[in-house]
């Protein structure tokens, strides 16, 4: 963008890809105007106001006095719909490489983080498992599958989210106990997970407890940001997996305090 400094949005394969596009923009650059979307993106006014009520409408971003304004950050998080999209090659990337890790017949545990969708989109044929989730997008596939058990837990659903959440969910996941869990953050600062709302905390608390193994799945725009509620140490975890992009002086520090990294260097095809 002539105006932010930001790079031409020019060319993208329609709306939903448009969309993705400006949010990732407005998110660099904190906040933008209008006109130097309407500049970078080559499409209309009205065109990229449409798209603006979408992207506030999930959460992403809001328009306040003549600028567009980005509001997932340490306070906030986007609709899951929405994050599902987001950085999809390198969250494929690091699902495939995690679903290494499930052998036939486990029992594991998937949080709400959209990573857990593309965890089993990328197991292709496999065993049958035993899924645990709050999530129902993770639900959703599981039934899709066909061939896993799956178990829901109960709780409040959070629209935003798509999932299950409070004291219900927290005590049914508490009374289990999985091979392994899978969990994300939405910030990772000083070697800490953090997450900005307390009930997501909870249910995150609750699987970490209550597996024999414990994965994070992590993409590289997690490193240095954090949120209101910190959930776990990166050192509580056996295993956690990160895309190519991450910045080699964080996987050196990483690695100094203990950390066991997976790095996953691209998508694989499994069958």
């Amino acid at each position: 963008m002539a105006g932010s400094g930001t790079t031409t949005l020019k060319g993208q394969n329609g709306p939903r890809a448009r969309q993705l596009a400006i949010a990732e923009a407005v998110v660099r650059a904190g906040s933008v105007t209008v006109e130097d979307l309407v500049e970078a993106t080559g499409v209309s006014a009205m065109t990229v106001y449409r798209d603006l009520a979408t992207l506030e409408a999930s959460g992403v971003l809001q328009r306040h006095r003549g600028r567009v304004v980005a509001v997932a950050n340490g306070l906030h998080e986007a609709d899951a719909t929405f994050r599902l999209e987001q950085s999809s090659t390198d969250k494929q990337a690091v699902a495939d490489l995690a679903g290494d890790l499930i052998g036939p017949g486990c029992s594991i545990m998937v949080d709400d983080w959209t990573s857990g969708v593309w965890l089993l989109r990328s197991l292709g044929d496999h065993s049958p498992l035993t899924v645990v989730t709050n999530s129902l997008l993770v639900a959703d596939e599981v039934i899709a599958n066909g061939s896993d058990k799956l178990v829901v837990s109960g709780g409040e659903y959070q629209s935003w989210a798509k999932s299950l959440m409070g004291p219900a969910a927290v005590r049914m996941i508490r009374s289990m106990h999985a091979d392994l869990c899978f969990l994300s953050a939405s910030g990772i600062f000083e070697a800490g997970c953090y997450h900005p709302y307390q009930e997501v905390v909870e249910v995150k608390r609750a699987m970490l407890e209550s597996a024999e193994m414990r994965v994070l799945l992590l993409d590289h725009t997690k490193f240095g940001r954090r949120a209101l509620f910190k959930f776990a140490d990166l050192t509580e975890f056996d295993h956690v997996v990160v895309d190519a992009h991450t910045p080699h002086g964080i996987l050196d520090q990483l690695r100094d305090l203990g950390v066991h990294l997976m790095v996953a260097e691209g998508p694989t095809k499994k069958s």
